[in-house]
């Protein structure tokens, strides 16, 4: 997220202060990246930010993205490449966890995959990404769904076809389908009634074990980065999508050299 961030920063043309604002760098102490993360801060070429990222493993999504960027002026392709790698390398680390964080942070990873593969679909039908370029993004980690349901939603001919496919698996899916009749179905905010579906089964599943103390502290850790994603999601990332749409509303007004 902070990488994604930094870069979105220099497409919008976002002053040094204002990428430091959006950065955790909490996080980036923790995994002692903390010198590259202020030295990707300083760059503001697409070009530069390209040879920085190309010894690490974000190089191909990085390039990718920049280019599928410059050619479309979208940043869909440079999302998307981002967060799969970030939920594939999560996915690998899965068989790590002793038996009580595995019961718990599996569940955890498995739930925000599949809201992830469902994200995709959805954004890709209603924006007519090219389908092959869709399967490209997804991650091979199911919880409710497998992959011929994944697929079978992504070749989905319209938003509407999807969002009938979509009532028709959740409201029969063993496990969920008792959450997806107690909250209905909202079309208007897809993307926040499916993780609201998610994170309802999530909390509700885990929290009667809240007695053991070291399942405890593990919830609560992952309670607090639930919460935090919401800060992003709801706050930082809207800012700068308004930053990006008005940058570019300007161009194609000629405001802009």
């Amino acid at each position: 997220m902070n990488i994604k961030q930094c870069i979105l920063g220099s497409i919008t043309g976002m002053s040094r202060d204002q990428k430091l604002n959006n950065i955790n760098f909490l996080v980036e102490d923790f995994l002692g990246n903390t010198d590259f993360i202020r030295d990707l801060i300083e760059i503001t070429s697409l070009e530069e930010i390209q040879l920085y990222m190309r010894k690490t493993k974000y190089n191909k999504a990085v390039r990718e993205g920049i280019l599928y960027f410059k050619n479309n002026n979208a940043i869909f392709v440079l999302e998307a490449f981002l967060d799969q790698l970030f939920y594939i390398n999560m996915i690998k680390q899965k068989s790590y966890y002793n038996r009580n964080e595995k019961e718990l942070i599996n569940l955890y990873i498995d739930s925000i995959t599949e809201i992830y593969n469902l994200n995709i679909i959805f954004r890709g039908i209603r924006n007519n990404i090219d389908k092959n370029l869709l399967t490209q993004f997804l991650v091979n980690n199911f919880l409710f769904l497998d992959e011929t349901k994944i697929l079978h939603l992504l070749y989905q001919d319209n938003v509407e076809k999807f969002f009938s496919l979509v009532r028709q698996i959740y409201s029969n899916q063993k496990d969920i389908k008792l959450f997806y009749r107690k909250i209905g179905f909202r079309r208007e905010h897809f993307i926040w009634w499916i993780e609201g579906l998610y994170i309802d089964y999530f909390f509700k599943k885990c929290r009667s074990k809240i007695g053991d103390i070291d399942y405890s502290a593990i919830f609560t850790i992952l309670e607090i980065l639930i919460k935090k994603q919401k800060e992003i999601q709801f706050n930082i990332i809207p800012n700068v999508v308004n930053i990006i749409h008005e940058k570019f509303t300007k161009l194609e007004q000629g405001e802009l050299k």
